[in-house]
């Protein structure tokens, strides 16, 4: 019911730069509520998103009242007196603020009340973009091959935010959602609402790793917004998740369907995919079938952590209808996206490559391990209380390592000079880590930014920090 927000008072909490905050207040306005943006950041930072919404008066209804902005500070009067309270993800749930709330809702809650779409939901520790991405890309081919009706869509966590498109959204389409624990936490609590149920026909977990412990204190409070992915499935879904301790605890307690991946063939009848090793093709079978191929040996994105992900999204794509064929061709031509392990420039006979959307160590030492050239690792930042063994262990395996400032670094020089493994920096600003990068690079290497770390501090997220990653190389080579 277009009209269903007419004449509210919505306060929207968290304005950001990735477009969640603006598209509510668009889809919001457009339906005739009244306005109020807050923000801790000012007008400076947010200049970007304040522009776009200049242009929304003219999309509004007749009669709406002009958008209102509380900057650099919040005020508990405006919670208390709004109809209801839009959520940016990054805000604390135990904001004092949002306790004055009379109703709560996010992008996605707003989403899911009006979406008509079937929809297939991905989240993990890392690997979400790149899997929710080859999910898009091989439900576009399928549409291509005329196998499946209508469009594909995707957003989500990977900054489209799905109320850019909900109105254009049918029953035949598909949407594509990456969420991250925080956006599913959210929704907690909301579950039980039948117009705002999460009930994706594939739920899709990608590998689980320590991650926002500096937020959630425990991996078990982590998990638990995990979880929320499948708690609205029923019998005609399917969840996916691989073949080990918490991807074991998520299929128990799903209501969906069960199917699972792994790096080996899987024991006895067990319904899911695995690796036939690093350089051969991934097989599955669903339950009562023959193993099929569904991915090549050869895929367009480096590392053995790349083709899990390309393994769980054919699980998911085999189990709503696409045929095997279709399936391998697709992600066998799926380019990777941007910020994940992204190549982007060679001089010199050096490839560099951006791989910013590491934040977690596992990350980092994940993409060591993708290249067989040596490798000119730039990493640190900002600590999200989390343990940089497995990134030390991975550093161990590089040429050089470039070290960008911030709380992360400052455990990193003393975990890696205590492994005996020498680095530069840590630097305060990118064009120095690109100069000393440059420095230590030779013809044959590889040099890649995967920062095992957040960005807060020197960027204003990490898509910023990647980007002036891959400015600074091109100015420089």
């Amino acid at each position: 019911m277009k009209n269903k927000y007419a004449g509210m008072q919505v306060l929207v909490m968290g304005l950001g730069l990735h477009g969640g905050g603006l598209e509510s207040v668009r889809y919001l306005a457009c339906r005739g509520a009244g306005i109020t943006v807050t923000d801790m950041r000012d007008e400076g930072i947010l200049a970007p998103s304040i522009a776009k919404l200049a242009a929304i008066s003219g999309e509004a209804e007749s009669g709406a009242h002009p958008i209102r902005y509380v900057l650099g500070h919040h005020d508990m009067a405006d919670f208390k007196k709004a109809d209801m309270v839009i959520k940016n993800p990054g805000v604390r749930p135990d904001s004092p603020f949002l306790h004055a709330a009379r109703r709560i809702e996010t992008d996605i809650s707003l989403f899911l009340a009006d979406s008509p779409a079937r929809l297939i939901a991905v989240t993990g520790s890392k690997g979400k973009s790149s899997t929710a991405s080859a999910l898009h890309w091989a439900l576009q081919e399928g549409r291509n091959r005329g196998m499946l009706p209508g469009k594909a869509y995707l957003g989500g966590n990977i900054t489209v935010s799905p109320l850019t498109f909900v109105d254009a959204l049918t029953p035949e389409d598909d949407v594509v959602l990456e969420l991250s624990s925080w956006q599913l936490g959210d929704l907690t609590g909301r579950q039980k609402n039948a117009q705002a149920l999460l009930k994706p026909r594939a739920a899709v977990f990608t590998a689980i790793m320590a991650d926002h412990l500096d937020r959630y204190g425990n991996m078990d409070a982590y998990i638990a917004d995990k979880r929320v992915i499948y708690q609205g499935q029923d019998g005609q879904d399917v969840t996916i998740a691989p073949w080990d301790d918490w991807g074991r605890s998520f299929l128990r307690e799903s209501p969906a369907r069960p199917l699972v991946y792994a790096d080996t063939p899987l024991p006895g009848d067990l319904a899911g995919g695995w690796l036939t090793g690093p350089h051969g093709p991934g097989l599955a079978r669903l339950p009562l079938d023959e193993p099929v191929e569904v991915l090549p040996s050869q895929v367009l994105v480096p590392g053995v952590h790349q083709k899990r992900n390309l393994l769980a999204a054919a699980l998911a794509l085999l189990d709503l209808g696409l045929p095997p064929d279709c399936i391998r061709d697709a992600l066998g031509t799926f380019p990777g996206i941007e910020h994940r392990l992204e190549f982007f420039h060679e001089a010199e006979g050096i490839r560099f490559y951006n791989d910013t959307a590491a934040t977690i160590p596992e990350a980092a030492a994940a993409a060591i391990a993708a290249f067989d050239a040596p490798v000119v690792l730039v990493t640190g930042g900002t600590d999200k209380n989390l343990d940089f063994t497995p990134l030390v262990q991975g550093a161990a395996k590089a040429k050089a390592r470039i070290l960008l400032a911030g709380t992360g670094s400052e455990k990193l020089k003393t975990l890696l000079a205590g492994a005996g493994l020498s680095y530069r920096g840590p630097f305060d600003g990118m064009g120095a880590a690109v100069q000393a990068s440059l420095e230590a690079a030779a013809p044959g290497d590889v040099v890649v930014l995967s920062p095992g770390c957040t960005s807060f501090g020197m960027f204003l997220n990490e898509f910023d920090r990647g980007r002036q990653w891959k400015a600074g190389v091109l100015m420089h080579t």
